[in-house]
């Protein structure tokens, strides 16, 4: 009979959930006091965290933001970990310098366009 513990370490957590790659950098990333748990900024890894916290971090360019529904007994495989957090992170839209830039031109795998080629893009171009 496998029981859950009412509190986990956020750390622990943050592994467990595949968050990040090894605990020592879930530590390093609270430590360094980029975690919020409940709009409250966390700056200890061994923070006891527990069910429906709502977490709030940074992860590569996205800000996430996660309920917690579960707190695991191990590091399992991903869909064991997808179902330890409902993820609340508003959808990006993507910014307004992003918008306006012109997509780069496709030659279906032929190499790089002629001269020729070259002057009937530009000629094209609004």
């Amino acid at each position: 009979m496998n029981v859950s513990p009412e509190k986990l370490r956020l750390d622990k957590w943050l592994w467990q959930a595949r968050f990040f790659k090894t605990r020592s950098l879930a530590a390093k990333e609270v430590s360094a006091g980029h975690v919020r748990v409940n709009g409250t900024l966390v700056s200890k890894p061994a923070h006891q965290i527990g069910e429906s916290d709502v977490l709030t971090f940074p992860q590569a360019r996205v800000i996430r933001v996660v309920r917690i529904v579960a707190l695991g007994t191990r590091r399992g495989p991903a869909p064991e970990a997808q179902a330890l957090y409902e993820d609340m992170t508003p959808s990006a839209e993507t910014p307004a310098d992003e918008k306006n830039l012109p997509s780069a031109p496709r030659y279906e795998g032929k190499g790089r366009p002629t001269k020729r080629d070259r002057r009937k893009l530009d000629l094209n171009k609004p």
